[in-house]
This record gives C-alpha cells, sequence and structure tokens, in this order.
C-alpha cells in the first residue's frame, strides 16, 4: 500500500487509493496483471489473495523501473489472449495517448468472466507533464469500457466535493513551501494544521454534505462475457 504520512498535503489521497483497493481484493485472484504498475505499491496485498503478480510499465517510466514486463501501454502488449483473470490500472489512463488501446489490450488478455478495475482522476492538476493527456467522467469511462468490449461495468465516484476541494486547496497552499531550508520549514509548519484538519474532516463533510460528480476521480469495475 501506499505510505501515508499526515505531515503530507496530500495524505487523504493516498488513503483513498489504498482503500479503494482494499474494496476490491476479495475480487482478485489467479494471476493479475497490473497495466503501468510504477512502484509496485499493491503487490504484496495482491498476491496475499491471488496466485500471481505480473507488473507492467515502459522505460520511460519516472518512479524506477520495477516491471516484470516492459511495454508501452498505448501499443499492442507483448502478452497472450486470454491469460488473465485481473487486470488493473491504477491512475494510469490519464497520462495514456491512446487510452482505448490499453483498454483492449486489457480485454484481449483478460480470461472470459474476468475483471478489470481501473481508477482515473477527474478534478485533478497536471502531473508528470508532459505525460498527462486526459481526464474522465463517469459517461466517458462507461462508453469507453463498453466500446472494448466489457460488461456489468460499474463506476463510483473516489471521493466527494470536499475532499476534491480541501486537496486541491492543500496542492495550491504547498507550493508556497520554497526557498532556502529553513524558510521551507517554517512556512510548511504554518500550513500544517490547516492540512491536517482538512483532511480529516474532508470525509465526514462528504458524508453529510454529498455532492454527486464532484470527485477527485472514479473507480471502475467491469468484466469480461
Amino acid at each position: 500500500m501506499h505510505k501515508v504520512c499526515y505531515l503530507d498535503q496530500n495524505w487523504l489521497a493516498h488513503k483513498m487509493n489504498n482503500e479503494l483497493l482494499k474494496g476490491h481484493l476479495s475480487n482478485m485472484k489467479g494471476v493479475v496483471y497490473d497495466l503501468g504498475c510504477g512502484t509496485r505499491p499493491y503487490e504484496k496485498e495482491i498476491l496475499a489473495v491471488a496466485d500471481r503478480y505480473i507488473g507492467v510499465d515502459w522505460s520511460n517510466t519516472l518512479h524506477g523501473l520495477h516491471a516484470d514486463i516492459v511495454a508501452d501501454l498505448n501499443k499492442p502488449l507483448p502478452i497472450d489472449s486470454n491469460v488473465a483473470e485481473n487486470v488493473i490500472s491504477l491512475q494510469v489512463m490519464e497520462h495514456l495517448c491512446e487510452p482505448q488501446t490499453m483498454l483492449g489490450e486489457a480485454f484481449r488478455i483478460l480470461k472470459n468472466g474476468g475483471f478489470v478495475y481501473i481508477t482515473v482522476p477527474f478534478q485533478w492538476w497536471v502531473h508528470e507533464a508532459p505525460y498527462d493527456y486526459f481526464r474522465y467522467t463517469r459517461h466517458g469511462l462507461e462508453y469507453m469500457l463498453a466500446k472494448a468490449g466489457f460488461v456489468d461495468i460499474v463506476v463510483e465516484e473516489s471521493t466527494g466535493f470536499w475532499a476534491m476541494w480541501f486537496l486541491k486547496l492543500n496542492y495550491q497552499t504547498a507550493r508556497l513551501v520554497r526557498g532556502p531550508k529553513p524558510l521551507r520549514w517554517l512556512v510548511k509548519a504554518c500550513f500544517l494544521p490547516l492540512w491536517l484538519v482538512d483532511q480529516f474532516i474532508a470525509p465526514v463533510m462528504d458524508r453529510y454534505w454529498p455532492a454527486p460528480q464532484e470527485t477527485t476521480g472514479y473507480s471502475v469495475t467491469a468484466r469480461k462475457p
């Protein structure tokens, strides 16, 4: 899982992603391909329920190359068809210039009845530029998954408005942490109470003051028939 450090301006995002993955671990079994595996943060948890974990990533990754298979997700993958019970791709599709190709390849390598699990951003800042191409709505995701051949498509908001808004605020204020190291520590110390409190109260506010489709992103599950 991603490390959650409560001194960070974005620890809620890491905690949220961990909890989203935990909620889907019970569906994982057999062989799991992680498309865009990065540093493989979920490998241990997946192997606790699945037989095999295979990480796929491209050679230009900014996170250090930790892949079992080096491949460009914008192109056909060097993987046989019908070999996986599960395919996951977490916070990756925004970085693909040809995301429909990746979805088609995920469909191809899944066995019949296999599941794909995807998370993507919606209202989120540009990151890992210049390899940041898209943001997704639930309607776009439903269309793209169906076009690839998937059925039983379920799209869920990752957060509500308040988590999204506070995280945006925290990223904006974190940009003020600059200059000599002593000054950076002083400015960060001033913002830490804000970052800590707003990330604790945001999920509570989301629960009692909902705003549908105001979200940092979406999680998606779908099945290959």
